[in-house]
């Protein structure tokens, strides 16, 4: 009988992977990992992917296949002797990661991520393994390490992730330092609500070293036939132990929201058909509550001092008409024809400037004032800048709601955008993919928006050439690649089509 293979190559000399909060090695620890050996990680896992209903996962299918192409065009022009095929063993000495593997690597490892099964996220580490075992300091591979360690539910070996991506950058755009702030407290939480449910049923201790499956289980029959205090120490005890033998946080997560919903029912919670306890036990039930939200919203957006986020002011698309109407506005691209000019006295001049997502500022060139900063709401660039308006875009509703909870900044706007000014091209404009088929850019969703109200006298764009000068962003955010997924020449046919006149830094549409 024939061993079937493993699809997971063994990294030769390096340890098993462990499993989250074990006390073992941590998994932030990079395990030295050749790039032969993720290429064929990556050709077996492209292998077993077949077509489906998972856009996820065919959205994986297609990273893979780019990479595995890309690096078929970096081994045929690469000089010297024929390399060897990709998946016979590689040398000792290793391979070097070539700059044009790079990215396709790390949208490999996203979209990995995305996906979120098992297989995936293990793909995910080999990844960043691979990646970080060359480059050291790469950013984007410690931050996408750092994720998918949280997706595992290894909390505390991604807050190390995270910090090591931290140590890298000056700017922190995608609010890591917040997200990691809201891990350390919400673990800290977890452990006070769990010392609480201990101290509160001391009998559960007996049953911490038992089975957590079998504990659990036996607990919940209890719970169904109506004996709440036996299954109250089981299913406490479960928890106890699901703490003690290091269980990935979001099991843990959900055996406490879980246990509290048969808490509440069994205390007499209104429509439950529970029997109502003491006020004592009640006010200690809530108590428990509070905490668990707590935590999980401090796990999602970080501690916010000011819930209210500085008083801020919701507006809609008619009171956002209303405060524009017969102003002068112009609109900034970031881009090198704007950080090479002198136009920024001109730019000031206007009565409205309206800026985009990473801008910089250089008052000779780019002037020194925001009115109006658009932004897409996948990353936080700018958001701690102070402007009148702040307008965030994004196709999904519920990503959007997250990134606003997770990334608005208090104080730092006065009015911001409501949902009806969440995705123009598609709400307003009702521009489905059968008409607009690209993702639209936050500077077109912008300028389509102004275009639409058209209310303003004068309407100019200043430095918009579609990138053919290059970036001009905030350090920070100078190294992220001009995404694919925008179609920058239907955009341009649009703006040129109504344009009134074009010179070499500025396009006046009316």
């Amino acid at each position: 009988m024939t061993k079937a293979r493993t699809r997971w190559p063994r990294q030769r000399e390096a340890p098993e992977p462990t499993a989250p909060g074990d006390g073992t090695v941590s998994r932030a620890t990079v395990r030295p990992t050749e790039l032969e050996t993720c290429l064929r990680a990556c050709a077996a896992h492209s292998g077993k992917l077949v077509a489906g209903l998972d856009r996820r996962r065919t959205a994986l299918a297609e990273a893979l296949r780019h990479l595995l192409a890309t690096h078929a065009a970096v081994e045929q022009t690469a000089p010297g002797p024929s390399p060897a095929p990709l998946l016979r063993r590689p040398s000792r000495g290793g391979t070097t990661l070539p700059d044009e593997l790079m990215d396709p690597l790390l949208a490999v490892g996203n979209r990995a991520l995305d996906c979120g099964y098992e297989d995936e996220l293990k793909l995910a580490v080999l990844v960043t393994d691979t990646v970080l075992t060359q480059r050291k300091r790469s950013r984007a591979a410690w931050r996408l390490r750092a994720r998918v360690l949280e997706a595992m539910g290894a909390e505390s070996d991604a807050v190390e992730a995270y910090e090591r991506y931290l140590a890298l950058t000056d700017d922190d755009g995608f609010g890591v330092a917040a997200k990691t702030a809201g891990l350390r407290a919400g673990a800290e939480s977890q452990g006070e609500l769990l010392r609480k449910l201990e101290q509160g049923c001391p009998e559960a201790g007996a049953f911490a070293a038992a089975s957590v499956t079998d504990t659990w289980a036996e607990g919940l029959a209890l719970a169904g036939r109506g004996d709440w205090n036996r299954a109250r120490s089981r299913l406490i005890g479960a928890l106890l132990a699901q703490e003690r033998t290091g269980a990935p946080v979001p099991e843990i997560q959900e055996a406490l929201g879980q246990h509290l919903a048969l808490a509440l029912e069994a205390a007499g919670a209104p429509g439950s058909g529970g029997t109502p306890t003491t006020t004592g036990d009640t006010a200690a039930l809530n108590e428990l509550v509070t905490l668990y939200a707590a935590q999980r919203r401090t796990r999602m957006r970080g501690p916010v001092a000011d819930p209210l986020f500085g008083g801020v002011t919701w507006t809609t698309l008619g009171e956002f008409r209303n405060r524009i109407a017969g102003k002068s506005i112009c609109l900034i691209a970031n881009s090198q024809r704007v950080g090479s000019s002198s136009l920024g006295p001109e730019i000031d001049a206007y009565d409205l400037v309206v800026r985009f997502n990473s801008y910089r500022i250089d008052p000779a060139a780019t002037g020194s004032r925001t009115d109006i900063h658009a932004t897409i709401h996948k990353h936080g660039f700018n958001w701690d800048k102070k402007v009148d308006t702040r307008l965030v875009f994004g196709g999904i509703s519920g990503d959007w709601k997250h990134s606003l909870r997770n990334r608005l900044v208090p104080g730092a706007q006065r009015y911001l955008g409501d949902e009806s000014l969440r995705w123009p091209l598609r709400d307003i404009g009702k521009a489905g993919t059968d008409v607009w088929p690209a993702i639209p850019t936050s500077g077109f969703n912008m300028l389509w928006l102004l275009d639409f109200l058209d209310v303003s006298p004068k309407l100019d764009l200043i430095g918009f050439d579609f990138y053919e000068s290059g970036a001009y962003r905030i350090p920070a955010a100078m190294k992220m690649p001009i995404t694919s997924v925008h179609e920058y020449t239907s955009e341009k046919a649009w703006v040129m089509e109504r344009a009134q006149s074009v010179t070499e830094t500025r396009i006046a549409l009316r």
